[in-house]
């Protein structure tokens, strides 16, 4: 199998989808690699390394695009890079299609076979390449949403850790997967009152058994949420329904209830995002405004954190690779 791994031009995405390491163990198993010089200098990766490693090092996207079967990469294809796909080439990366229909429809189209990143499931139900990068993009949420809250950068001024004498700052953790249980722990970490909703009555058994008494756990419902909107500091939205558009669990009015200077962040945005008033940001621009509340909605909030997150993704799809050749193949 001809393999190709494109560098990354999403803004700010530095990720790669397989290490050096991972091209090796390809190159012994029969495949061709071919791999743009740069594509994983953001993680820390030289062509050389990748030379090394057995890959054929081309110059330039549309040459590793001409060259592969596959396509192997992180983030969704950008508009610039539809050209380059054709009807013989197989694309697996996350594609996030129920939040990009035009997307969706160009590969139906062009008639190009895609394997999404997140839909791939283990023996459990699990989704286990998407997992490591949820897992980041929780920390990564309360990390953001504590920045924001600084008053130099629009915020309320408000330290989530507090200090003795002063209460600590409140997050809202609106989902208790992947995402919402290292965003919960992350914050719980820090100091801060945390509050974690969701619907799935043994998601929150689980954090709750996890964090013990640093946590409080509620059944989600729309008064619920709405109950603890008023003093929350930061409201992390993590709901996922795999496969389909996030369901908005705060609306415009609701947001009324949040204090200005409070941030709220979408971690759901792949998704089209779980607030009404949320829409796609960069982490060149990461957050605006609506009515005096901070949204950070960053679309590939791992992708500044290249070397941790790329090791964990490429160990994923290195795993689950074989699947994908075999059905590739057939």
């Amino acid at each position: 199998m001809r393999i190709g791994i494109p560098k990354e031009i999403k803004n700010h995405e530095y990720r790669v989808a397989l290490t050096p390491d991972a091209v090796a163990a390809l190159v012994r198993q029969g495949h061709e690699v071919a791999v743009q010089p740069t594509a994983g200098v953001g993680a820390g990766f030289t062509g050389a390394d990748y030379e090394q490693a057995g890959a054929k090092l081309l110059l330039d996207a549309r040459s590793v695009y001409n060259f592969a079967e596959l396509i192997i990469k992180v983030k969704e294809p950008q508009p610039e890079e539809y050209s380059l796909l054709r009807s013989d080439h197989t694309l697996f990366c996350f594609l996030h299609l129920a939040a990009n229909p035009g997307l969706e429809n160009y590969l139906k189209v062009h008639r190009t076979r895609y394997i999404p990143f997140e839909q791939v499931r283990d023996g459990q139900g699990g989704l286990p390449i998407l997992a490591p990068m949820s897992e980041i993009a929780g920390r990564l949420a309360v990390q953001a949403g504590a920045h924001w809250l600084e008053k130099a950068q629009g915020g309320a001024g408000v330290l989530l850790a507090g200090v003795p004498g002063v209460e600590p700052g409140k997050v809202l953790v609106i989902g208790a997967g992947n995402v919402g249980t290292q965003a919960a722990i992350m914050a719980a970490g820090q100091g801060a009152r945390v509050v974690v909703l969701d619907r799935n009555r043994a998601a929150l058994q689980r954090i709750q058994q996890l964090l013990g008494f640093r946590v409080e756990t509620a059944l989600a419902s729309p008064e619920v949420i709405r109950r603890h909107l008023p003093d929350a500091d930061l409201v992390v939205g993590a709901v996922l329904v795999p496969g389909q558009p996030a369901p908005k669990v705060i609306s415009r009015d609701d947001l009324q209830r949040l204090r200005p200077g409070r941030v709220l962040v979408d971690v759901a945005i792949d998704e089209g995002g779980c607030f009404a008033t949320s829409r796609p940001t960069t982490h060149t621009e990461p957050v605006f405004e609506v009515e005096g509340r901070l949204h950070y909605c960053v679309a590939n909030m791992p992708g500044v954190v290249p070397q941790t997150a790329s090791r964990a993704l490429s160990a994923m799809v290195l795993r689950y690779l074989p699947e994908v050749l075999a059905g590739t193949s057939a």
